[in-house]
């Protein structure tokens, strides 16, 4: 059985002070939760204060983005090296914001997604399709090439090593959430996929995760799905109280 992974994306938010508070809130709030794998996700800035404040603690620290190469004159990146050197075990790659509003594209994913996986880190790679994409029946093309394009050239080894996490776009920050049927269908999809790619045994062992305005409220009968493996969790994440409600779900 797949380990649940329920990772917080706090994405512009919260100085290092506050980041702090939170964590160590968060610790006694999940402490002897050893079931399920939980991350956070802060701001750049407040990295290594969580790394240092969650030592001792299963809570592992991802960030939310890197570049792809290693050092260099790329004003305002940050590489896979300073990640693992402030104390990262896993990053989000391609998130549709950074999609969005930063130009990201397939490519410049599968070479962060390989950098990463060089570097001993542990990708968090996310795709999803927008509302007009899913209106006009496309979900799954789209979805196929943001996979096929992202995993270009990443062998059975760093494919076990990464999690996929499906956010569709129209559900993100907007309150809307796929319904349980609706988030299962895409995963087995994904699932499926990677078994063409990858072949079968190595597809039932990648951890699937949804995101799109996860809550305490829906993330029981999401986790309910049987492809559905964890959550990447926006808003609800930056209140301890309602997190740790997330990450508490009843197991199967």
């Amino acid at each position: 059985m797949r380990r649940p992974i329920i990772v917080g994306n706090w994405k512009m938010h919260k100085t290092t002070a506050e980041a702090v508070t939170l964590v160590q809130a968060l610790k006694a709030a999940v402490a002897g939760m050893d079931d399920v794998d939980i991350g956070v996700a802060p701001p750049f800035t407040a990295l290594m204060a969580v790394a240092q404040a969650l030592q001792g603690s299963a809570i592992f620290v991802v960030a939310q983005n890197m570049h792809w190469e290693p050092q260099g004159a790329f004003t305002g990146e940050i590489s896979a090296p300073i990640l693992t050197d402030v104390g990262c075990r896993r990053v989000i790659i391609g998130h549709s914001e950074r999609r969005q509003y930063f130009a990201e594209t397939d490519e410049t994913v599968n070479k962060k997604l390989r950098a990463a996986l060089n570097a001993g880190l542990e990708p968090i790679l996310c795709i999803g399709e927008t509302l007009e994409q899913r209106e006009a029946n496309a979900t799954f093309q789209v979805l196929e090439q943001q996979i096929r394009l992202g995993l270009a050239e990443i062998a059975v080894e760093g494919m076990r090593r990464a999690v996929i996490a499906y956010e569709p776009i129209w559900a993100i920050g907007t309150g809307k959430t796929a319904t349980p049927a609706q988030a299962q269908e895409v995963h087995v999809f994904i699932r499926d996929l990677l078994g063409t790619l990858y072949g079968k045994p190595l597809a039932d062992e990648v951890r699937i995760q949804y995101g799109g305005s996860v809550n305490a409220g829906n993330i029981q009968a999401l986790m309910t799905q049987p492809d559905i493996d964890g959550a990447l969790v926006g808003g609800a994440s930056l209140d301890t109280t309602s997190f740790a409600q997330i990450v508490s779900f009843q197991r199967r």
